[in-house]
């Protein structure tokens, strides 16, 4: 079986598609991958990484409104299809899966071009212009959140990277505390922005960091390798540890009793999966699918919403500083999380992938 993955640009289109190629290389070891991807996106370092082939497609970003830049578009994304169909010619694929970003569009179309079963995975509750498009030209679409619209859509969860979906973060929590240089016997916040870090969190979090350490909690801050901040707490006990960004996340939510956040769709799906709630700081702009992401989380009890525009020191301490101080709460909402978390998404969608594929694309 010969599979093309098609999901570039950011790290929550590429890391589902990468989880999906280790579950079916588990799946059978034998099996082709090729990734689809643009110079322009992370793909360009995390898919050689993770060992798999990358193939270039040029890069065609739609204009969302009429500028004169749209005249180009037909020229270009004919380019772009052209070159992702004949790279499904040069690997002959079997599947087309597609997780969204400016690569899946002319990759949906060129598989449409050369009849290769197509399969779309969704991963937020409003799907971006590239799924839209995808779910119109088959039958097989999946998604990551239960109240995604599209047609024929079947909710599997998000598929997460094969150490999220292994972690025992009880058995692995003093050796991660040691990792990161925290004491195993403190309440552990875990403040990160995404992967590219949050400056309001940022700013708030470590303007609370006088009084979290007077009550006992210490703090384990990822800022982001793109941002700066302008003072760090100074050396002492409880710890503070600032760093730009950890490779092992999974030793992160291992030594972490609550978690203040972004509610992207990898972040929501990773801590449901590991059982770690978080107060959940939603983007501010876009179309406001973070705050749809962190929804059914915060009403099972397993998390707590806030305005990006509310969040203080003031808010963190009144409402994040109880919960850390109350362990039978932690556990409550640990709980509650971990009881909507989805740990099989990538082997769920492996097993549809090679059935569609041996089928030819037929339901």
């Amino acid at each position: 079986m010969r599979v093309v993955l098609a999901g570039g640009g950011t790290a929550g289109h590429i890391e589902p598609a990468l989880a999906l190629a280790d579950a079916l290389r588990k799946l059978d070891p034998g099996i082709g991958i090729t990734c689809l991807g643009t110079e322009r996106g992370l793909e360009t370092r995390l898919v050689p990484a993770r060992g798999y082939e990358l193939a270039m497609v040029p890069a065609v970003p739609l204009p969302r409104s009429i500028t004169p830049q749209l005249l180009t578009v037909p020229g270009r994304l004919a380019g772009a299809i052209n070159s992702a169909a004949g790279i499904m010619d040069r690997v002959a694929a079997d599947v087309l899966v597609g997780f969204g970003g400016y690569v899946a569009t002319p990759a949906y179309l060129g598989a449409r071009r050369r009849g290769v079963p197509i399969v779309v995975h969704e991963a937020n509750p409003r799907p971006g212009l590239a799924n839209r498009l995808g779910a119109r030209l088959t039958e097989h679409v999946f998604t990551g959140h239960p109240d995604t619209a599209l047609p024929h859509a079947e909710y599997v969860g998000i598929p997460l990277r094969g150490e999220i979906v292994a972690l025992d973060r009880l058995s692995t929590g003093d050796k991660a505390r040691s990792y990161f240089g925290l004491e195993n016997d403190r309440p552990t916040l875990l403040v990160f922005g995404g992967s590219q870090g949050a400056q309001a969190i940022n700013e708030a979090a470590l303007a609370s960091a006088p009084v979290l350490r007077r009550a006992g909690v210490q703090v384990l801050h990822v800022v982001g390798p793109k941002n700066t901040v302008a003072s760090e707490p100074p050396p002492g006990d409880p710890q503070y540890v600032v760093l730009p960004y950890v490779d092992r996340m999974d030793l992160a939510y291992a030594a972490a009793d609550f978690v203040l956040c972004r509610a992207g769709a990898m972040t929501c799906a990773e801590l449901t999966a590991v059982g770690l709630p978080a107060a959940y700081v939603p983007l501010p702009h876009g179309n406001g699918e973070q705050r749809l992401n962190a929804a059914p989380i915060v009403e099972a009890g397993g998390g707590i919403l806030v305005d990006n525009a509310d969040l203080t020191a003031e808010w963190i301490v009144q409402t994040v500083l109880p919960v850390l101080l109350d362990p039978e709460r932690v556990v409550a909402m640990s709980e509650a999380a971990s009881r909507i978390g989805r740990k099989d998404a990538d082997a769920v969608l492996a097993r549809k992938v090679a059935e569609i594929a041996a089928a030819g694309g037929r339901r």
